[in-house]
C-alpha cells in the first residue's frame, strides 16, 4: 500500500478582545436603573400604607414648614404622629353618635385652618419675652464675671417689661453717676455704659433710652432749664457713651428725658434710687409702637403675619448665636 503524504498540522488560534468601552458599561446603568425603581417602588408603598391624616399633616407641614415648627398647630401631628409638634391627632377618627332626633349625623372630619392671627401674635410674644428672659440671664452672667462691671453689680438693675428687657444704671448715695445738676458723667459711669454698649451690639432688637430724675426741683428754679431738660441732656450724654463704647447708633430708635414723670420708688421721690438711666432692648411690639406711634401692632393680612413669623425667627437665630458665642 503506498504511503499517504504528510498532512500539515494546523494550530487554531482564537484572539480574545476586550469589548472597550461597551464591556460592562450597562451593567453598571442597569444596576442604577434597578435600585431607582426600588427606591421608587419603596416610596410608592410607604405613601400607600399612610392614613389620610399623616398625608395631609405632610402636605401641610412643605406648605407653611415655618409655622408648624414655632408653632405646632393642627398640621404638627400628634405625639405619635408622623410630624411631633402637638396639636390635633389627624390619623384618629371620632366616633358616629347618633342625634336624638334620629337623623344621620355625618362624621366629622378634621379640618387644616390656619392659625388665627390674635394666636400667632400671642405665641410670637411668647417666643420673644423667652429670648429676653436668655439675654437677660447672660447679661447678669457677664456683669458677675466682668472685672469691669462686677464692683457695680449693685446699680445695674435688669427686669423685664412690656417694652422688652430693661436695664437700669441707678445712683447711689455716695456714688452719683453725674455730677450735682450736671449733665457730666462720671468715669466710672462712662465705663458702665461702654461695656453695655459693647454687649448690646449684637443683639438685634433696636435700643430706647431715657433719662430720669429724683423729685428735688432744680437748684436755679428757674423756668429756663429744670429737670426735663437736665434728664434729657443725661440722656444724650449716655447716649453718646453706648456709641463710644461700641454701639451701632442706628439700633437706637428714642432717646428722651423724663424728669421725676416715671419715678422707681414712688414711696420716696426723693430717693437717689430715682436719679438713673434707663436702656430697654425692645421687643417688636414695642418698636412698631414707635414706628408706627400707634397703641398695637397691626397685622393686616396673611403676608404680613409671614413676615412676622420669619422675622422672629432671625431674631432667634441671631440670640442663639449670641449664647452660643458666650
Amino acid at each position: 500500500m503506498a504511503e499517504q503524504p504528510a498532512r500539515p498540522i494546523i494550530v487554531k488560534k482564537i484572539k480574545k478582545t476586550a469589548g472597550g468601552h461597551h464591556g460592562g458599561a450597562w451593567k453598571i446603568a442597569y444596576a442604577d436603573f434597578v435600585t431607582a425603581m426600588m427606591a421608587f417602588f419603596l416610596l410608592m408603598w410607604l405613601l400607600g400604607s399612610a392614613s389620610k391624616g399623616q398625608l395631609a399633616g405632610i402636605e401641610s407641614y412643605f406648605k407653611t414648614p415655618l409655622k408648624v415648627a414655632l408653632m405646632g398647630g393642627p398640621s404638627a401631628g400628634a405625639s405619635d404622629s408622623v410630624l411631633k409638634g402637638g396639636g390635633k391627632d389627624l390619623t384618629r377618627k371620632q366616633l358616629q353618635v347618633k342625634p336624638k332626633d334620629g337623623s344621620k349625623e355625618k362624621e366629622k372630619q378634621p379640618e387644616l385652618k390656619d392659625v388665627s392671627k390674635a394666636e400667632m401674635k400671642k405665641a410670637l410674644a411668647a417666643k420673644e419675652k423667652a429670648q429676653l428672659e436668655s439675654l437677660k440671664e447672660k447679661i447678669e452672667e457677664t456683669i458677675s464675671s466682668s472685672e469691669t462691671l462686677k464692683k457695680f453689680k449693685n446699680q445695674l438693675l435688669l427686669d423685664i417689661t412690656s417694652e422688652g428687657l430693661r436695664i437700669i444704671i441707678v445712683d447711689e448715695q455716695n456714688r452719683p453717676m453725674f455730677n450735682s445738676a450736671r449733665a457730666e458723667l462720671q468715669p466710672y459711669a462712662k465705663t458702665i455704659l461702654q461695656e453695655m454698649g459693647h454687649m448690646l451690639n449684637d443683639v438685634p432688637n433696636r435700643i430706647s433710652l431715657s433719662g430720669h430724675t429724683d423729685a428735688t426741683p432744680f437748684s436755679t428754679g428757674g423756668a429756663a432749664y429744670s429737670n426735663w431738660e437736665l434728664s434729657s441732656d443725661r440722656a444724650n450724654a449716655s447716649r453718646r457713651e453706648l456709641v463710644a463704647g461700641g454701639m451701632d447708633e442706628h439700633k437706637l430708635m428714642r432717646v428722651v428725658g423724663l424728669a421725676s414723670a416715671a419715678l422707681y420708688d414712688k414711696e420716696n421721690p426723693f430717693n437717689p434710687i430715682n436719679r438713673r438711666i434707663s436702656i430697654i432692648v425692645m421687643n417688636r411690639e414695642a418698636e412698631e409702637r414707635v414706628i408706627n406711634d400707634e397703641s398695637a401692632v397691626k397685622v393686616n393680612d396673611e403676608t404680613e403675619a409671614e413676615a412676622l413669623l420669619e422675622e422672629v425667627s432671625a431674631r432667634a437665630d441671631v440670640m442663639a448665636e449670641i449664647e452660643s458665642d458666650g
